[in-house]
């Protein structure tokens, strides 16, 4: 049985207690992540990351604050696991240096015109052939967290709800961000939008995608792609 708020408050039960209780929530968050990184991510080494995440959840936990303990310990599990997927990302510098003056020339190109880039003005704008911004944007799904969880600069994942309040400007500026981004996203071409929502809003994979819209899930991977650089493009004020 998980153990919640009310449980702890009402018995001493012990970090290693905590622990024992919410190892199946690691495996079940492990799973659930691995099958929307990319292949190459392993299992074991995301559960084994997830558990430290709970040991630190099981420690710092406060009953006090209301927050039932599995949905605390689920975000610094879900953090820990991010982290320790950023810190064996081998993607080369270079890959990223690709990445930033694509998401730089379809600002250029949207600016200039006042609509969605295609991708041919993206191409032209960057001087490559068509052939060679696809294959820019199949290099993109190595960078396995290139998703919306990084569009927001680049700080840690692990900072749990409830355990450090933000200030008055953080929050603003958080809120501020999400009216952005959700804009940003109303305005996608209507593709991209979709493929969007059902890999964040509905949480499926991109294979899972591919076959809903009836597509290759390379093609889905490509169009995931090419919204998350629309939207990294269209958000310069928060991810430069």
């Amino acid at each position: 049985m998980v153990a919640n708020s009310a449980y702890i408050q009402n018995m001493d039960v012990s970090q290693d207690d905590l622990v024992l209780q919410n190892a199946e929530l690691v495996k079940r968050i492990a799973y659930h992540l691995v099958s929307r990184l990319a292949g190459n991510v392993d299992v074991d080494d995301l559960i084994q990351a997830g558990m430290i995440g709970l040991l630190e959840a099981s420690r710092k936990y406060d009953a006090s604050r209301g927050a039932n303990f599995q949905t605390f310990a689920g975000i610094r599990i879900r953090g820990a696991m991010l982290d320790e997927v950023r810190r064996s990302d081998w993607t080369p510098r270079s890959v990223y240096q690709k990445l930033r003056k694509v998401t730089e020339a379809v600002r250029a190109v949207e600016m200039r015109h006042g609509r969605n880039a295609r991708e041919i003005e993206v191409a032209e704008e960057l001087d490559l052939t068509i052939d060679e911004y696809h294959k820019v944007l199949r290099d993109a799904t190595t960078c396995r967290l290139f998703s919306l969880e990084q569009t927001q600069g680049e700080g840690s994942h692990t900072q749990p709800s409830g355990e450090i309040e933000p200030g008055p400007q953080e929050s603003a500026a958080n809120a501020e961000f999400r009216t952005a981004l959700a804009e940003a996203i109303e305005k996608l071409p209507e593709r991209e939008g979709l493929v969007l929502s059902l890999y964040y809003d509905e949480e499926l994979n991109l294979r899972e995608i591919g076959e809903v819209l009836g597509v290759s899930e390379s093609r889905i991977s490509q169009i995931h792609s090419k919204a998350v650089i629309r939207l990294r493009a269209r958000l310069g004020e928060w991810t430069s």
